[in-house]
């Protein structure tokens, strides 16, 4: 076992990030971390039960040992052990992001010996977190590009504040992880996308269908968005675009609110993708830093064109290479269009 690494969480975004991953880390790397200053840069610093949650997971599956896994807690001790597949379920008891609980241990038991379940419930359309449907169909096609394998599946929804969503992986063990090359997108080929509503009247989903399509058909005429009625204790509503080019795609979301309008729901998912058509990127940018943690595993370099530079992409590249032997560079600032490298030096 290699001795403590010490991680700042104040680094980067300072948030929720920098535990997950370093987390993730840990267990892939068999380094034993103590993270001080957890979540210091956040109104509320300190594990919340969303942290908390994916502190016990990556626990669970390779039994390995926290301490100061505490509610409000701002200093983490995180001993890892092997990683066993097998059957996990994981209730965070709150809204809190459920598919960033599932993120922070996928790539682990994907590099375990055997598949495994895994199956958590909280918030699954929620605020500052991909939503389930952009794990279904943005970031796990991603991934399966890069050799990974995995089934996702939605039981019910759960939106902000109430959550209860379940959401369920299967992940089968992958031998290599392929490296990417991601630089053009090509032409625009369609637009797919999904409006939803759960417990809310039907309208507020054609509503925000006919504003996106009305933004979205000059830009592509072959658009269409797919209506659906989501099962969920509580209420919520979702609007998605997902650009397919030639040579590849981007996704945006925008999630209803108490006093929001069914057209702003859709203008913020609309805007977004605009946004991505102007900056000439190839990876939308909340895809990017997701993919710098496979991508450091991969067996060669890889290169991609991201839309924008996001804090979270720099602490993502910041933090990976104290862990694994790569070279992470980004040829722009935050705010930018930017290429990014990795020169991973492991053979995956």
């Amino acid at each position: 076992m290699a001795e403590i690494l010490k991680i700042d969480g104040s680094m980067g975004e300072g948030g929720g990030q920098v535990l997950r991953t370093a987390l993730a880390l840990a267990i892939l790397t068999q380094t034993p971390i103590h993270l001080y200053n957890v979540r210091a840069g956040r109104k509320k610093p300190g594990l919340q039960p969303q942290h908390l949650k994916a502190v016990e997971a990556a626990a669970a599956i390779c039994g390995g040992q926290a301490r100061g896994a505490a509610l409000n807690s701002r200093e983490l001790f995180f001993m890892p052990g092997e990683v066993h597949a097998g059957r996990y379920r994981f209730d965070i008891g709150t809204a809190g992001s459920a598919p960033l609980v599932l993120q922070t241990i996928f790539l682990p038991l994907a590099r375990a010996q055997g598949s495994s379940t895994v199956t958590i419930t909280g918030g699954t359309h929620v605020p500052h977190s991909p939503c389930y449907h952009y794990l279904e169909r943005q970031w796990l096609p991603t991934l399966q590009k890069l050799g990974l394998w995995a089934r996702l599946s939605l039981e019910q929804a759960g939106f902000y504040p109430q959550g209860g969503g379940t959401i369920t992986a299967q992940i089968r063990p992958v031998r290599a992880i392929a490296p990417l090359e991601q630089m053009e997108r090509g032409r625009l080929l369609r637009v797919r996308g999904v409006t939803a509503v759960a417990n809310l009247d039907p309208d507020i989903a054609k509503r925000q269908k006919l504003q996106a399509l009305r933004r979205l058909e000059p830009l592509c005429r072959d658009s269409k968005i797919e209506t659906i009625q989501l099962t969920s204790p509580g209420k919520g509503s979702l609007l998605l675009v997902q650009g397919e080019f030639e040579q590849a795609t981007c996704c945006y979301f925008g999630l209803g609110a108490i006093g929001k309008r069914a057209e702003q729901v859709a203008d913020e998912a609309v805007d977004a993708f605009n946004a991505f058509l102007a900056s000439g990127g190839a990876v939308d940018e909340y895809l990017a830093d997701q993919l710098i943690l496979p991508l450091a595993l991969a067996a060669g370099p890889s290169r991609f064109r991201t839309a924008r530079v996001t804090r979270h992409l720099l602490t993502q590249a910041a933090l990976v290479p104290l862990f694994l032997p790569v070279r992470v560079e980004i040829d722009a600032p935050e705010g930018q269009p930017a290429t990014v490298s990795l020169w991973p030096e492991n053979k995956a």
